[in-house]
């Protein structure tokens, strides 16, 4: 069984306050070190500042996403004890819980992956979608590993295996897209004026979009994996069917109401009308 890939806080240590460093700047108010507790952090594993994060200089907590990997690590990897009652887990936990990051980052676009695939009526499709199911299996099975074998594991190699299937996954699904498609993979598009633009089938895949203007731009089945979108304006786009977009890319973002999404993601609440 998959584990969920959904942030949920209630079950979690905190681990994303006190496991991963942060630099002061226009996302976080403060440095921190990695496995030092956020100076807002309360005792009870919640943040003191939750409802005022943005006003209060630390944006970057807003749009940061585990993707389900602090609970997996509080309640199944160290079945419940947390680092404060139970101080001898804290180091171990602190460097397991990036690496479960990544691994739930994983299970999240192979998911994808295999949804887009099963929905593509084409023979090549096939063996690409068989190679996702085996490697979800596995990056599966990795969520479950014991502290050490996870403090052990090289993930790069499972990483360029998944990168590989999720390229061809997107060039499949983007093929369906008639005519030229445009190919900004990791281009620097900051600030650029794209706004209106044709961009479906899209390889935007690690493009540096930050505040750049995108309102009205039609970017449906376009490849968004790792697309810098800060500050990015979405007024009005259209993201329905937009390949491996996430809800912290979004929340990075600047939208409105009419921004059209995924049925999976949401608008983030400080997308004004």
């Amino acid at each position: 069984m998959l584990p969920v890939l959904r942030a949920e806080c209630a079950d979690c240590f905190a681990l994303c306050c006190v496991a991963l460093p942060f630099a002061k700047s226009t996302d976080f108010a403060v440095n921190k070190p990695a496995g030092t507790p956020c100076k807002n952090l309360r005792q009870d594993f919640r943040c003191g500042i939750h409802t005022r994060l943005r006003d209060s200089g630390f944006p970057g907590c807003t749009v940061f996403d585990c993707f389900g990997a602090g609970q997996q690590v509080s309640q199944v990897t160290f079945e419940g004890r947390d680092w404060r009652a139970h101080p001898g887990t804290a180091g171990a936990m602190f460097e397991v819980f990036p690496l479960m990051r990544q691994l739930h980052e994983l299970l999240f676009y192979l998911s994808e992956a295999l949804a887009l695939t099963e929905a593509l009526p084409l023979p090549a499709a096939r063996p690409v979608h068989t190679d996702l199911r085996t490697a979800l299996a596995t990056t599966a099975r990795w969520t479950e590993a014991a502290p050490r074998a996870l403090a052990d594991f090289d993930i790069n190699p499972l990483r360029q295996e998944v990168n590989t299937l999720l390229l061809k996954t997107s060039e499949l699904v983007r093929a369906k897209v008639a005519g030229r498609k445009k190919n900004h993979r990791g281009a620097d598009l900051m600030g650029a004026r794209l706004s209106g633009a044709d961009l479906r089938g899209a390889n935007l895949r690690g493009a540096y979009l930050i505040a750049a203007d995108l309102s009205g731009a039609d970017l449906r089945t376009a490849d968004l994996i790792g697309a810098d979108l800060r500050d990015t304006d979405l007024r009005d786009a259209d993201l329905r069917e937009a390949l491996f977009l996430t809800q912290a890319q979004l929340g990075a973002a600047r939208g409105n109401p009419a921004t059209r999404l995924p049925d999976s993601l949401t608008h983030p609440a400080h997308w004004l009308p």
